[in-house]
């Protein structure tokens, strides 16, 4: 003889939802209980690796771009000595460094972007360990008929609960990723950018014949 429903007393010959409608209500009222503080906890282990991994990846990038822009300014210096004896125009400067501020610009925009990837990737190296179904915890939990159920203690390590464990260290071969970063450190914030030089003062400058234009090749970082 099959009870009556627990909750809307129905006969179970009607076969009602309100048991299995609780049901699903209460595991997410208990699995927020007792997993929310776990999801936290990943998340903010996640996000934190992945801010890394993001701020790295863009020093590396702004440092190749820097290093290509400090190539342009000295090939900008040999043409107005070689053709003129005196320093570059500041015009050539000014357009340099606005050059040199839209690729860091655009370097920030591809860092950020990556950001999707980035977070999938640290959260494929959490594990969620469950334990076996025929240990005595699983088989005769601590929960007894006559006073109810208590919440039990969290337990780690053992694989008797529940355990939350950071994968492998990132290396160049695990997904794909490009560039072996060091983690558990953020690194330092960028130096503010700064005119590698003072544009001299505007000057006659003698005419030795028509030079050829300044070099105007300014080398693409490296993605």
């Amino acid at each position: 003889m099959d009870p009556d429903c627990a909750i809307c007393h129905a006969p179970a010959a009607l076969a009602c939802e309100c048991e299995a409608k609780g049901l699903e209500v209460a595991v997410r009222q208990a699995e927020s209980r007792m997993m929310q503080s776990i999801y936290n906890d990943i998340r903010s282990w996640v996000r934190a690796h992945a801010q890394d991994y993001i701020l790295e990846y863009f020093r590396l990038l702004t440092e190749r771009r820097k290093a290509a822009h400090a190539q342009h300014l000295e090939r900008l210096q040999a043409h107005a000595y070689h053709y003129y004896h005196a320093p570059p125009h500041p015009n050539e400067l000014s357009a340099a460094q606005a050059q040199l501020k839209r690729g860091i610009d655009e370097d920030w925009q591809a860092s950020v972007q990556r950001y999707p990837e980035v977070l999938e990737y640290f959260y494929s190296l959490v594990e969620l360990t469950l334990p076996d179904d025929n240990e005595q915890a699983v088989k005769d939990p601590p929960l007894s008929a006559l006073s109810g159920p208590r919440k039990g203690a969290r337990r780690v390590a053992g694989g008797a609960a529940t355990t939350v464990a950071s994968g492998p260290s990132m290396a160049i071969h695990d997904r794909d990723m490009p560039l072996p970063l060091p983690r558990g450190r953020t690194p330092p914030p960028l130096e503010p950018l700064r005119e590698r030089r003072t544009p001299a003062p505007r000057e006659r400058r003698q005419s030795y014949g028509r030079p050829p234009p300044p070099p105007s090749y300014y080398p693409p970082p490296y993605h």
